[in-house]
């Protein structure tokens, strides 16, 4: 008897430790659901410039895996490639901003690159002339990303070994 009371006892710890964790999990969350909410609008936004490549495919006539055909394929084409060499670079910064600096201002300037960089593609698809603003903002938007991971993992370092707080 004393046995399957032990048993029953121990089991009852380790389901409360394990829904102190979930809890635990839900707070986290918490911290992180804005990054989380951008890093899908930008992978549904790649999604679309890849299906506009396909369409431009069928429309110009180009065949896979040919790269090359009309201006106005090439430069739909080259849209879609240029959003796609700047994606990793971007998550990498919206992450680390959101997880180091602040997680509100890290989505918000994440709405804007998602938003410049559609327009950079539809500037892009209609003519290399007007992707130009679109394109200088998504630079400006990124090196504040990087800049806010910069601030926010100095100061974590400076934090942890120094036992000072930058900011």
């Amino acid at each position: 008897m004393k046995c399957a009371i032990t048993k029953t006892f121990e089991f009852l710890l380790l389901a409360r430790r394990y829904q102190a964790e979930i809890v635990c999990s839900r707070k986290m969350l918490q911290h992180i659901v804005l990054l989380g909410a951008v890093t899908l609008l930008g992978i549904l936004e790649q999604a679309y410039f890849a299906l506009q490549v396909i369409a431009a495919r069928r429309k110009y006539k180009v065949s896979p895996p040919s790269t090359s055909g009309s201006p106005e394929f090439e430069r739909v084409f080259r849209a879609q490639v240029n959003c796609s060499e700047y994606f990793p670079l971007f998550l990498a910064a919206l992450w680390l901003s959101g997880i180091f600096f602040h997680q509100g201002l890290a989505a918000t300037c994440g709405l804007v690159y998602l938003f410049a960089r559609y327009c950079y593609f539809q500037g892009y698809s209609a003519s290399s002339k007007d992707r130009l603003f679109p394109m200088y903002l998504n630079a400006g938007v990124l090196w504040v990303l990087i800049g806010l991971s910069a601030i926010g993992i100095i100061n974590a370092l400076f934090l942890h070994y120094l036992g000072l707080e930058i900011f």
